[in-house]
């Protein structure tokens, strides 16, 4: 899969950007890739709109789950 690198670029800016926004948020993916990802580990979302509507939902990973974790996050990735 070819990225166009201007598009690359931007994806870059836009992730160092959200990273300054949002400090904590990078931290916390990190302790649970490193910590928290394994078979049975359930993760849990929920979203609030500003007008209080709430969304939630949450899955159990599988095995399958955390190898495609795997491979989106480190694309060296060889099981």
């Amino acid at each position: 899969m070819n990225m166009n690198p201007m598009m690359l670029m931007q994806m870059q800016q836009r992730l160092q950007t959200f990273q300054q926004d949002h400090p904590k948020v990078m931290p916390f993916f990190m302790a649970v890739k490193d910590t928290a990802m394994v078979e049975g580990t359930v993760l849990a979302m929920k979203v609030t709109t500003p007008d209080g509507k709430t969304l939630e939902s949450n899955i159990k990973l599988t095995a399958n789950d955390i190898e495609t974790m795997k491979m989106m996050s480190d694309p060296n990735f060889q099981k």
